[in-house]
């Protein structure tokens, strides 16, 4: 059951959406499906065990699901990033008794560091050695600063050198990775592919806001577990394909654009004049490379966990044709919040649609966009050196 489609003749309509809401809401409630038409879905799909899929709150920081997301296996910085990043639900206690507890996670992770700082340095890859050995005194002198600051009682300072201290922990986690970790297949090595990470930067226009004239967001695009859809999205972005582009879609469940204007429903290739379409591309925790061209429902993977969930506000995904995987092109979408449709850790959004990054700054503002918006730029900040078989550079 496709929700997120290409085109807008495509863009599913309200029965549809009821059907998805309705066998999401049993899927977490225990509810019946209710069969909304004579023929509808003859025989159900069988869908995950929810306990199996729910085990312990669910990673909603973007920042944090890309750290996680990375391909490495080194359980010493691991036990520094996590109490870290545990301090989020210590600051959701009321008033400075917060304090405490954010006190408990700085000793915890300063305790893993010094214990650690051997096993996470011969963690880190050659070529990146000096590097990370430099971001780990950073974050050794950023928590003895996080530690005056809890002492000091400054609750209101203590987000700020948080996310700073994290900022080095994913620095010094991407600088335990060599090279690319795996061989994307051989029929999409041609392909614009990343292979690694990159962030740009899109800006855009809002129209009658008072309250807001543009907005800037901050993406991270996760080439380790799509470097085909993301390495697309990239190329897209070197081409200027989406400068000036509306927002097509804005309904509070989704934001969504890339349609361009005629009867195309992607980027058409000038060098082939044709649409240039892309696999859907599914990394599952525990693989070593994604799964390409099927869905996890098809592939029986009802348990399966995707490296990349739709758990965070501003997900960032393939919009791709309902009955077709390998349809995506242009199109994009990004999740707005959590619904009866898009529980974290239990939606049925994963392992349907190629998630390959995240909005990581300024996110919140998604929900302030509305249909007819305009995409002023996307700019690459950082990766380009990351993406491979460029096409924007062949002429025509």
């Amino acid at each position: 059951m496709s929700m997120l489609l290409r085109g807008n003749e495509k863009l599913f309509p309200f029965k549809e959406y009821a059907i998805s809401i309705a066998l999401a809401v049993g899927l977490v409630t225990g509810m019946p499906f209710v069969d909304w038409s004579p023929n509808a879905y003859a025989a159900n799909p069988a869908m995950p065990d929810l306990s199996v899929l729910i085990s312990g709150p669910p990673i909603k920081d973007p920042g944090a699901l890309l750290r996680y997301a990375l391909p490495i296996d080194n359980k010493a910085i691991r036990e520094v990033q996590k109490p870290l990043e545990d301090i989020t639900d210590s600051l959701k206690v009321a008033g400075v008794k917060a304090l405490d507890s954010v006190e408990r996670n700085v000793r915890q992770a300063s305790r893993s560091l010094e214990q650690g700082k051997s096993v996470i340095i011969s963690g880190l890859a050659e070529s990146k050695k000096d590097h990370g050995v430099e971001l780990l005194d950073k974050l050794e002198t950023g928590m003895d600063e996080l530690q005056q600051i809890v002492e000091g009682r400054n609750r209101d300072a203590v987000a700020t050198k948080q996310k700073e201290l994290l900022n080095y922990v994913g620095s010094v986690e991407e600088d335990m990775v060599e090279g690319f970790p795996y061989e994307v297949p051989e029929e999409y090595q041609s392909m614009p592919v990343l292979k690694g990470r990159a962030t740009v930067d899109m800006k855009v226009k809002v129209k009658d806001n008072p309250n807001i004239d543009e907005c800037v967001f901050r993406i991270i695009l996760d080439g380790y577990n799509a470097p085909v859809t993301a390495g697309n999205f990239l190329d897209l972005v070197e081409r200027h394909f989406y400068d000036g582009m509306e927002i097509q879609r804005a309904d509070g469940f989704v934001v969504q654009t890339g349609d361009p204007e005629g009867p195309a429903e992607g980027f058409i290739d000038p060098s082939t004049e044709k649409t240039r379409t892309i696999p859907l591309e599914i990394m599952v925790n525990g693989e070593k490379s994604p799964f390409y061209g099927t869905t996890l429902e098809e592939l029986g993977l009802y348990k399966a966990q995707t490296r990349l969930p739709f758990n965070a506000f501003g997900t960032m995904a393939m919009a791709r044709d309902e009955f077709e995987s390998n349809s995506a092109s242009s199109q994009v979408f990004w999740l707005l919040k959590e619904s009866e449709l898009t529980p974290s850790n239990a939606n049925i959004l994963d392992g349907r649609y190629t998630v390959f990054g995240y909005i990581t700054e300024n996110e919140d503002s998604l929900a302030d966009l509305k249909v007819g918006d305009v995409i002023e730029s996307i700019q690459v900040v950082s990766g380009l050196n990351n993406l491979v078989n460029p096409s924007y550079k062949i002429a025509g």
